[in-house]
């Protein structure tokens, strides 16, 4: 191996991708394709039967009875959000360490996000800072599952019971994760998935869903997603154009055979990086909790010279991320929205110090070798 490493450090052109869709989708394009043709010959483009039997399939994998296919991530918060009866005056409780898709459903319905710190370790919601957090408005908490590794659930839910509020799960970098052995999707009144491309079950385009074990919210937001329609030409209520097409439901259909296989790589490369950059000094990595499996959406470590170490890695051609640099709380389209909440800290360091390390099931292990060989080389230089 050492050898493997010496000749791709002495070839100007390596180059270790963040992700390679291209590759996943080469490794199962007949089943793709077949697929694919189906929804052409049916002319079954919106909605219809692909879509309807991954529905069905979804919902079992997550261990959830419902599954409403929609266009995108953040539509299926907006779906959740509306479902609940959740609008102008009601407060909702989330972190401000993720992506500003979690919000932006809270802030479509008029409600107010309420930020709450995160633990140092996961990055995820400090659930012990939650309660403090609860007021007469309060109407649901958020809990996102960062870079695929759950949420504490347990201690939450039982807030949320004592409060009479809803739990929402964000598990759009989730997919397949687990929490005491239970799929994540299957713990809060709703589950909210992406299905971008990148994810661990992606796309060929824009696509999401909302699982759920309640057959009126499930009904509800099918109506919803389709222009409120209670029946054609019926519209009950304010609705919204956010249905999954065909194409979408077809090739999710055939990838999500071969999502545990995936994650089940994933979780392997990931043992390989913290294997050998678990010793690095000023470097850490998320933890993953003993009760937790966690499906590595990203593989996200904390460096106080952050910068410094990604133009390092992007000189030797290791593609790397920032999930995410600027914490919503600072985002100019949020910040005068929220409610003034407690002490962010945790939060404000994490996003100065985050970096994601190239991870997906494609990945050849030799190359995981090369970027913790190039983060060691850093290391003896400048961290």
């Amino acid at each position: 191996m050492a050898q493997v490493l010496k000749a791709m450090s002495d070839t100007d052109n390596v180059c270790v991708p963040f992700s390679d869709i291209a590759a996943q989708n080469t490794s199962i394009k007949v089943e793709l394709d077949k697929a694919v043709s189906r929804v052409v010959r049916n002319s079954a483009f919106v909605l219809g039967q692909e879509v309807e039997v991954f529905e069905s399939a979804f919902a079992e994998f997550c261990e959830s009875a419902y599954s409403v296919g929609c266009n995108s991530g953040t539509s299926a918060i907006h779906l959740a959000l509306q479902a609940l009866d959740i609008g102008p005056g009601d407060e909702v409780i989330t972190v401000s360490h993720t992506f500003i898709g979690s919000v932006w459903g809270i802030v479509y319905c008029g409600a107010t996000p309420v930020f709450v710190d995160i633990e140092a370790d996961t990055m995820l919601m400090d659930v012990a800072r939650v309660e403090a957090c609860i007021t007469e408005r309060t109407k649901a908490i958020l809990p996102v599952h960062l870079y695929g590794h759950p949420v504490d659930m347990d201690p939450l839910l039982e807030i949320a019971k004592r409060h009479g509020l809803y739990v929402i799960e964000d598990a759009a970098q989730a997919h397949g994760a687990r929490y005491k052995g239970r799929r994540v999707g299957s713990l809060g009144d709703i589950a909210c998935f992406s299905f971008y491309p990148g994810k661990n079950l992606g796309a060929w385009g824009e696509a999401g869903a909302a699982v759920t074990k309640s057959p009126e919210l499930a009904l509800r937001m099918r109506q919803l997603r389709d222009h409120a329609q209670l029946q054609r030409y019926q519209h009950g209520e304010i609705g919204f154009n956010y249905r999954m097409d065909g194409i979408q439901g077809a090739v999710l259909g055939v990838k999500l055979k071969y999502l545990d296989k995936w994650n089940d790589i994933r979780r392997k490369l990931a043992r390989q990086y913290s294997t050998r950059l678990c010793a690095v000094t000023g470097l850490s990595l998320q933890a993953e909790r003993d009760w937790a499996e966690s499906v590595y959406h990203l593989y996200v470590v904390r460096c106080r010279h952050r910068d410094e170490l990604k133009d390092d890695l992007d000189q030797r051609g290791i593609c790397c991320g920032f999930h995410y640099p600027v914490p919503l709380h600072k985002q100019p389209a949020i910040e005068k929205l929220m409610k003034c909440t407690s002490n962010l800290h945790v939060t404000s360091k994490a996003a100065k110090q985050v970096l994601s390390l190239p991870l997906y099931a494609e990945l050849p292990g030799n190359l995981v070798d090369y970027v913790v060989e190039a983060v060691h080389s850093f290391q003896s230089e400048d961290i």
